[in-house]
């Protein structure tokens, strides 16, 4: 098998064949793979619209906590 692939005549026909047979889904994929990479780097540099904006404040009678397991303990503990 590595012996009928050695020169590059055989390469060539490889490729040919599989450019007959994919070249409808060849202008999808690269549009895909070009706005792919634009969110990636949308990603990396963060989104300039957002950069603003912030979370709204809790409503009234609402805590804010960083530890949800704390809150849990608490709700726990009180009598209801």
């Amino acid at each position: 098998m590595v012996a009928f692939f050695g020169s590059g005549y055989e390469w060539l026909i490889v490729l040919v064949v599989a450019l007959l047979l994919f070249s409808h889904r060849i202008p999808g994929m690269a549009k895909s793979l070009g706005s792919g990479i634009v969110e990636f780097k949308k990603g990396l540099k963060g989104d300039p619209d957002k950069k603003g904006q912030e979370l709204p404040p809790p409503a009234s009678g609402e805590s804010v906590s960083q530890n949800p397991q704390h809150d849990q303990q608490q709700d726990s503990a009180k009598p209801g």
